[in-house]
């Protein structure tokens, strides 16, 4: 991600470009099984990370997308707003080409659902992409996009990004905009983050998208070892 950024500061390509790029690679992955939906195309020129494709798992509310949690049970309405962590991720300049895949309701380790079939690792199609957040490991390990979202409550993170082999932080509870499922879960155990390709890539995350909400002391710029 950060090498895609400086490429459109050097002019040496354009949002569109890398736009039409990350869907035309996410159709040649449809063996991999990890799109539930597509956004209607829209690039931004505002934000730190104006340009850049991502995709936003499927349990996260989209304007004028369906949210299907995985699940053959939930009704197919588009949603009428973004959720406040997708109205983050726009302010970031983030461009979302669609909706990843996760197991019925983020509950299983391995993304395998029903209502969509199982996801599979791009390393080898017969294993596991692990779960929640399948979908966006393996779009973010085949080279799709070089973000995308997820959200870890007990490994949903962590599990995909090992299977994988990309970076999946947890962060800290209140480092980013708390979510839904917080007001009510009896543990407050979820919080936000994304898969990238290298922890530069996740620390340029977290020094923006801190700039927008965060209730703990800010990480910063990371330039070197913890």
């Amino acid at each position: 991600m950060v090498g895609l950024l400086a490429e459109l500061a050097a002019g040496r390509v354009h949002p569109n470009e890398l736009f039409a790029a990350a869907w035309e690679r996410a159709e040649h992955a449809e063996p991999l099984n990890a799109v539930v939906s597509w956004v209607p195309p829209s690039t931004s020129v505002d934000g730190p990370f104006a340009g850049i494709p991502t995709f936003v798992k499927d349990d996260e509310e989209v304007q004028g997308v369906a949210t299907t949690n995985g699940s053959r049970a939930v009704p197919d309405t588009p949603a009428e707003e973004d959720s406040p962590f997708a109205q983050q991720l726009r302010q970031l300049g983030l461009a979302f080409v669609g909706k990843s895949a996760l197991p019925e309701f983020g509950l299983m380790p391995t993304t395998e659902p029903l209502a969509h079939g199982p996801t599979r690792n791009p390393w080898d199609l017969s294993r596991s992409t692990g779960g929640s957040s399948g979908g966006a490991a393996a779009l973010v390990a085949a080279g799709v996009v070089p973000i995308a979202t997820g959200n870890d409550g007990g490994g949903s993170i962590r599990i995909p990004a090992s299977c994988c082999g990309v970076v999946g932080l947890k962060p800290s509870r209140n480092r980013l905009q708390p979510t839904a499922e917080a007001e009510i879960l009896p543990l407050d155990i979820i919080t936000y983050g994304v898969h990238t390709r290298s922890v530069r890539d996740t620390a340029a995350f977290y020094r923006e998208i801190e700039k927008i909400h965060c209730e703990l002391p800010p990480i910063g710029d990371v330039v070197g070892p913890g």
